[in-house]
């Protein structure tokens, strides 16, 4: 929800959150959803995303999603998500935010090749730049490091910026 609320707050034309339960099972206070409701974040409920899609420039250009349904509850005690056969439709992206849990999001590993990852999903990440083994694919923070502080994120999200700019500057990797 902060993720979502901060890139419209940053002047995003648009922005999606989609999330694979229904609104009852979000994990979000009530006045969060209705806030970002309010500042114009569109709804994707009971909605998966399954794969992104990019240009040959390697910019991503769409998010494949796959509608879902509440099946049998599951050890939290929420009702799991099923996958719906022949529900698969893509939204148009100019940017991603995977914002997920405290856990690595398997997702962006498996869908993005030459991007190292290790055994628990971590992407692997100079601890000094963010560079990771794609080559302009940067991260930092809990992707890398597994569930933290926001200050160590900032942190991460600072050095990532600088080597960012040497990179969209220079060229150089």
């Amino acid at each position: 929800m902060d993720a979502a609320r901060t890139a419209v707050r940053l002047g995003a034309d648009k922005v999606s959150l989609i999330y694979r339960r229904s609104r009852k099972e979000m994990p979000a206070r009530i006045e969060e959803v209705h806030h970002a409701e309010e500042e114009g974040v569109e709804f994707h409920m009971l909605t998966n995303p399954v794969a992104f899609h990019g240009s040959e420039e390697g910019f991503v250009t769409e998010v494949e999603c796959q509608r879902m349904e509440l099946g049998d509850p599951d050890a939290s005690g929420r009702r799991r998500p099923v996958p719906m056969a022949g529900s698969e439709f893509r939204l148009a992206a100019e940017a991603v935010i995977v914002a997920i849990g405290n856990g690595a999001n398997p997702l962006v590993p498996a869908t993005t090749p030459g991007l190292d990852a290790t055994k628990w999903g971590n992407i692997v990440a100079d601890g000094e730049t963010g560079k990771t083994s794609r080559k302009g694919v940067f991260a930092g923070g809990d992707i890398v490091i597994g569930a933290a502080t926001v200050i160590l994120a900032m942190g991460a999200g600072r050095k990532a910026a600088t080597a960012i700019d040497e990179y969209l500057r220079t060229g150089l990797w």
